[in-house]
Parts: structure tokens; sequence; C-alpha cells
């Protein structure tokens, strides 16, 4: 599943190549096609991100009264299984898996697959907003917030940063990373983790999602961790960038040489180095 970094480079794709103008909205699958129909020549007038929910809005209006009131929300959910592919004009035909698609005279847009792709009012949008945690990305957010239910919390930290109803964004590689980088054990509750700790993991947390939203990869490594500076291969994995533990099970830490540990917590793998994470 795509973390809050992807979202947030998708909003920025998506404002780049349509806001503005009227687009052209379809859905080859037929599962959003009333909700197209309704849409079709309308502009997009505003892109947003929280967590890992996507936002486009559309409006009828132009100006910025428009920009800041879009007339209605396409919710996206990309899931497991959620693509989007961007592309110069012209637009080849669409396949059939193509559940929404948004084309102007310079560009088009396909997303397939996604969990949830539906036509939403201003209050619903605001729905999902309330049940979402902070995220890191965005202005709005309030570490204070996340830290008044982490610290309240008998359940692990690791489990903790992946709940979006307390820290949205976060995914699988986001919380294995951050915390070694801070020195944490997995397994910690959240109620033993100082505001110290928590104020600098959160800081961690906006510069290396920031970084992931300009490179549109997830690279965790401190300078002089890097393939060239420590002299070591580059990792070579389908997900990219440069990282201290995610997915690295069995391989030597890059700081002291203990072998990289897995565990299944809350049905997703969890990684750690259990010399340089001690309890």
């Amino acid at each position: 599943m795509p973390e809050g970094h992807t979202i947030h480079r998708l909003a920025h794709d998506y404002a780049t190549r349509f806001s503005g103008a009227p687009t052209h909205v379809t859905s080859p699958q037929g599962k959003f096609s009333d909700a197209a129909a309704l849409l079709t020549g309308t502009p997009l007038t505003r892109t947003e991100a929280h967590g890992k929910h996507l936002f486009l809005g559309f409006g009828s209006g132009s100006g910025s009264d428009a920009a800041e009131q879009p007339d209605t929300w396409v919710h996206i959910h990309l899931g497991l299984f959620g693509k989007v592919t961007f592309g110069d004009a012209p637009a080849p035909p669409p396949t059939d898996t193509v559940r929404l698609r948004l084309a102007n005279p310079t560009a088009y847009v396909d997303l397939r697959g996604p969990t949830t792709c539906a036509l939403i009012t201003d209050a619903e949008k605001q729905a999902i907003h309330d049940r979402l945690g902070p995220d890191p990305l965005r202005p709005d957010a309030d570490p204070q917030a996340a830290y008044h239910r982490v610290s309240r919390s008998r359940t692990t930290i690791a489990a903790l940063l992946m709940d979006q109803k307390v820290i949205a964004g976060v995914g699988n590689v986001y919380r294995a990373e951050v915390l070694f980088r801070h020195g944490i054990d997995p397994y910690r509750a959240g109620r033993d983790i100082t505001p110290t700790e928590w104020k600098a993991m959160w800081s961690d947390l906006v510069a290396l999602m920031r970084e992931g939203v300009r490179n549109n990869r997830i690279d965790t490594v401190r300078p002089e961790h890097t393939p060239e500076a420590m002299g070591r291969p580059p990792r070579v994995d389908d997900h990219g960038g440069e990282v201290y533990v995610y997915r690295r099970t069995h391989q030597p830490c890059h700081l002291c040489g203990t072998g990289i540990r897995t565990a299944d917590l809350a049905a997703r793998n969890l990684f750690w180095c259990p010399t340089c994470q001690k309890k």
C-alpha cells in the first residue's frame, strides 16, 4: 500500500497537469460512470491529501472562490492494488480496467484498482478528516494530538505508528525506519515514549516524508551511511531507496553488524535491529 508521501505527490501531480481548465472525465470500467458524467467538462480546482486519502475537488465556478470551495470531491484510496498512470496527450484508448480517466488537451491520467473512488460532499470529506490522525505532511498537523493518544496507550509504538487514527500517512517503511533512526524498540508501549522522543520522531518523519515527496521514493539513511560513504553495494529491491532495516531480514545492520530481525505484528512485517533498538 502506498505511504503518505506518494499520495501527496499524486495530489501535486494531478494539480500540475489538470488544475483550472475543463477536464474530460470518463470511467471506461463503468463503475464510476454516473459520477464521471456529472463531472466531465468541469474544472479541477483543488487537490488535497490526508494520510493515504486523496481528494480531487471539482468546481463550476472560477477564481479563488472556486479553488477554496469546490462543488464536489472525488475521494480516492488506492488500497493494496490501486495504480495511477500519467501520460501526455493524445491519450491512448483506455482499457476496461480504468476506473477513472481525466483528460485535457495536454495530458491524461488513469486510475486502476483503487479500494475507493467515490463522489462525496464537503461534509463527507470532513468526516474522513475527522477520523484520521495528524498527517506530518499537512500544514494543519498537530503532533501533540498524536502524542496525546500515544502517551496514554499500552499498545506498542510500532502498532501505534501504523494506526491511521493516531498518525496518518505513516506506513510500514517509515514506521520501521523512524524507530531505528531513534533507537527505539518497536515493542515499547506508547505510554513509555517520552515527549522528547516523540518530538524528535515527529520532526524526523516530517523531513523524511517531505524528501519522499520530492524524490518520489523513500530514502532514510543518513549521509554517512549511504553506499558511497560506506563503500557498500546499493540496495537492490523493487521498493527502491536506501533504508536501515526495512526488508533487510538477516542482513547486517549498517551501524553494528547485527542481523536485522523480522516478526509479524498486527498482520504486517516488522523489521528492527535488536542491538541498536534495545529494550
